[in-house]
């Protein structure tokens, strides 16, 4: 959740880890900081802030930051508050010591109180500082270096980490190491520099040459050395490097003032990206080289468990739907925070989807990993290239929409959607559930997607407006029905995450059973409104509401003169086929929430209390 940069090499560093941590911030943005070795002096320079990165900014500007080597983060807190004593980087006892960590030491306060007995004392709340004091502790008392302490340390720890450690005495080396949580390590040239991060993006315009550490590795990047790479095990390993492709553009707003709504108006684009060799409209097919090479365990598969997080888990909702409805497979969908602790009955025979626009969500990868155990495939819909669960996954499909910054999801939820559709249509008609005619007529309309969104997107302005008029309202909710249910869920969760408007989502028949009594003139009522097979009965339910007083905005299909005539405010969608309705209907409510959230004031790429990959529990 939180962003770490590393450099060690023969540029200043200063600059390049405040770069990395710009391009992290989405990450965590409680506090930031950054350690330097002084090249004037030798000593450890720390500097803190709480808030954003232009507060740690604000806070060296004319102190000594000279050095070629150094580390950096930005923090969402977990242990402690955030301010200037629980930021990132902690120093050991001696000052001579500092690390940068994501992820959470479980059993630190055991370890605080053996450290505490050597003598020991602390100035944070954190579990990290606790980590540096070990590493520090078994350097001392078992005289080894930075590379062997850190190693013997976390054998020590319980928990999920990604570090990087540094020490004066050591003015060439940084030490990383991960367990469940990601770390990359950029190669400069003839092994003259090494660059560290969290994710590719703050890096790669330094070098494409990649190392992604698997769980329980260890690196040691010393300047002017190969990179060494060990296992848990203290053995060797051979590091794989990959050259990532990185579109830098997609790094900043290109003239949108926040990244979310850059997103929100990349997402015509980011879906043919997402569908292009995949769908090939002029043969009539769709080709997913998952499913080819797959096909006996896909096809054969006595039910499929799509586990996931947030909305993630609303595209999930989506994708159950169309891969029963197309491939007549059962499907379950479950909170993958839930899923390992219920005890799941899964083994053989059942594949498991699992659904992570970061592909490093903590929850995900340890229900992945309970369900692998026991014998299931997984097949994981990821983002991010090279994630970990694209690397444990046993086949699966990246969804291809570029970096995601802003905190709330839009690009990606519509790009898990085009794929589970995609996955949807490619096993129905491997397994002949799907008629010939209905394969191509959604063929041929998922292709024209990406245009009919560019409509929607023509109605910004017009919604702004509309939104302004809701900025002081408590409460909301969102209707739907069918395909629609979730895409309620997520629109909700959209004004949840970025005006800090309560808001709740609900599949509209089940108003009536107890949400109903909500309803008033002070209460906005979302409904969904599309024309599909249960138009009619949702209409019936627009109309309870308008007996009682509420508010509706109707998301409706274009040239609805009956609803627009009922309610306060409607806004239209292209007419489109059912099964594709929810990547037409979820923008206007990526929308509304953004207009909201900026007509109040608020920093709608890094909302409070939350950050972009949730690699903890």
């Amino acid at each position: 959740m939180c962003g770490i940069v590393g450099y060690t090499g023969c540029r200043d560093a200063f600059p390049i880890l405040m770069k990395g941590l710009h391009r992290l911030e989405y990450r965590g943005y409680d506090s930031a900081g950054t350690a330097l070795i002084s090249a004037q002096t030798g000593s450890m320079n720390v500097f803190k802030a709480r808030g954003k990165v232009a507060d740690l900014e604000a806070v060296a500007s004319g102190k000594d930051v000279s050095g070629q080597i150094g580390i950096a983060h930005t923090r969402w807190a977990t242990h402690g508050a955030p301010n200037v004593a629980n930021a990132h980087p902690h120093l050991s006892q001696s000052g001579k010591i500092s690390i940068v960590h994501n992820g959470i030491i479980e059993n630190y306060a055991v370890l605080r109180e053996q450290l505490k007995s050597k003598g020991f004392t602390f100035k944070s709340e954190t579990d990290t500082e606790v980590l540096v004091q070990l590493i520090e502790y078994t350097r001392q008392s078992l005289g080894t270096d930075l590379a062997d302490a850190v190693h013997i340390a976390l054998t020590k720890a319980i928990g999920a980490y990604a570090i990087v450690v540094m020490d004066s005495d050591d003015p060439d080396t940084l030490v990383a190491a991960r367990c469940s949580s990601p770390m990359v390590i950029g190669l400069g040239e003839n092994d003259s520099e090494y660059f560290i991060a969290s994710d590719a993006s703050p890096i790669v315009e330094y070098t494409r040459r990649m190392v992604y550490l698997n769980d329980g590795e260890m690196a040691v990047c010393k300047r002017g050395e190969p990179l060494k790479v060990i296992n848990r095990d203290n053995d060797s390993v051979s590091p794989k490097v990959k050259n990532v492709t990185l579109d830098l553009n997609m790094l900043d707003k290109g003239g949108f003032p926040h990244f979310m709504l850059k997103e929100i108006f990349d997402q015509p684009q980011c879906l043919r990206d997402c569908m292009r060799g995949r769908l090939l409209p002029d043969h009539k097919r769709i080709v997913l080289s998952a499913v080819t090479e797959h096909s006996a365990e896909l096809l054969s598969a006595k039910r499929f468990i799509i586990v996931s997080c947030g909305t993630s888990w609303h595209a999930g909702l989506i994708g159950k739907q169309l891969i029963e409805q197309f491939c007549r497979i059962p499907v379950e969908v479950a909170y993958a925070s839930e899923f390992r602790y219920s005890d799941p009955v899964v083994g053989p025979g059942d594949v498991v989807i699992a659904i992570s626009q970061s592909g490093e969500t903590a929850d995900t990868l340890a229900a992945i990993s309970l369900a692998k155990q026991k014998g299931a495939m997984i097949f994981g819909i990821v983002n991010v290239i090279g994630s970990s669960i694209a690397r444990m996954a046993d086949t699966g499909t990246y969804i291809h929409v570029g970096p995601e910054i802003g905190v709330a999801s839009t690009k990606a939820f519509t790009g898990q959607v085009t794929v589970l559709t995609m996955l949807a249509l490619a096993l129905a008609k491997e397994k002949g559930t799907i008629a010939e005619a209905q394969y191509e007529e959604i063929i041929a309309e998922l292709q024209s997607i990406p245009d009919k969104i560019e409509k929607v997107l023509e109605q910004s302005d017009s919604i702004k407006a509309l939104a302004e008029g809701y900025v002081f309202c408590h409460n909301f909710l969102y209707l739907g029905r069918g395909v629609n249910y979730p895409v309620a869920l997520e629109g909700a969760l959209k004004l949840k995450e970025i005006s800090y408007i309560h808001a709740e989502g609900y599949p509209a028949a089940e108003m009536k059973h107890g949400p109903i009594a909500l309803i008033d003139e002070q209460m906005p009522v979302v409904f969904l409104a599309t024309h599909h097979q249960l138009y009619e009965k949702i209409v019936s339910n627009m109309q309870e509401v308008i007996a009682r007083k509420g508010r509706i905005i109707a998301v409706v299909t274009e040239g609805d003169e009956h609803v627009k005539n009922m309610v306060y405010h409607t806004i239209e969608v292209p007419q489109t086929l059912n099964c594709l309705v929810p990547l037409l209907s979820v923008i206007p409510l990526q929308l509304l929430a953004y207009h909201v959230a900026v007509a109040k004031g608020l920093d709608v790429d890094m909302p409070r209390n939350l950050a972009k990959s949730v690699t903890v529990e």
